[in-house]
């Protein structure tokens, strides 16, 4: 079993950055990918970023990826999301998310396979104005 604990969300004005971070604890061993997720109201949720821990190969949406970045701490089993120049579509509840599975089985390009993590944080809230 692995727990994810999200923190790091808020309110942002448009423009700002903010700095999510995901808190593994458990069976965690290092052939595990971490990704982070986001849904919004009324739409499904998107695939973000995804990092596997044993080389830190990492993986983008092209939507994000010039303004977001996922990063390590191995040795507090914590991922981060730093996120710069937000826009209020941004906005939305963004998850952690881990599986023992090398990260390229479960992102193929801008298909991101969200069912198959099975480790979910509880969220964290992210609201940008404008």
């Amino acid at each position: 079993q692995v727990q994810l604990v999200e923190s790091g969300g808020g309110s942002v004005q448009s423009g700002g950055s903010l700095r999510l971070s995901c808190a593994a604890s458990g069976d965690i061993y290092e052939s595990i990918c971490m990704a982070w997720f986001r849904q919004a109201p009324g739409k499904e949720r998107e695939g973000l970023a995804a990092l596997f821990q044993r080389d830190g190969t990492t993986y983008y949406t092209d939507s994000v990826k010039d303004r977001f970045t996922i990063s390590q701490d191995r040795d507090k089993n914590t991922v981060y999301l730093h996120m710069n120049s937000l826009k209020s579509e941004d906005t939305a509840m963004y998850y952690c998310a881990a599986e023992s599975l090398h990260c390229r089985y479960l992102v193929n390009g801008a298909t991101w396979y969200y069912p198959n993590f099975q480790y979910w944080g509880q969220g964290t809230q992210v609201t940008v104005s404008s």
